[in-house]
């Protein structure tokens, strides 16, 4: 009985340590339901697939254990592809496709980062490639600004 308990401390704890190795992204939609049940800021990141420094964020600031752990504990993360025009999501009765909505946040440059708060209402934007640490306080300095 001893080791059945054993092996599933084990795997719980394997499973979280894993639960923490990546951000966790969210669809808008899902993002839009999450917010109304447990509000909290959000976190776009509006990207084209030929972005170069959207894939240097990808491959090492979003990978930083820093970063996840910062992202995941008080954003809901949101990949936005400013290019896509075949997702389409409902968005405060509107219909919009992933291009329309950066189009609609005035993102003109990426990769860029889209803070919003729990109502989805935008506050600002962070333009540009950003390492883990500076990131990480960027984010930290907005969300003391501006969460309630």
């Amino acid at each position: 009985m001893k080791q059945w308990l054993v092996v599933f401390l084990l795997a719980c704890s394997v499973q979280l340590s894993m639960a923490q190795e990546k951000i966790n992204w969210y669809t808008f939609e899902e993002v839009i339901q999450l917010a109304e049940q447990n509000p909290k800021m959000i976190l776009v990141d509006v990207y084209t697939d030929w972005c170069g420094w959207c894939k240097k964020m990808d491959k090492e600031t979003f990978t930083d254990k820093q970063v996840i752990a910062y992202v995941n504990e008080n954003f809901y993360a949101v990949k936005l592809n400013a290019e896509n025009k075949k997702n389409k999501f409902t968005f405060r009765g509107k219909e919009y496709s992933e291009e329309d909505m950066a189009r609609a946040m005035r993102v003109r440059s990426y990769p860029n980062f889209v803070i919003m708060d729990a109502a989805m209402e935008n506050i600002t934007q962070l333009p540009g490639y950003r390492e883990a640490r500076p990131f990480v306080s960027a984010l930290s300095s907005l969300l003391d600004k501006f969460k309630n």
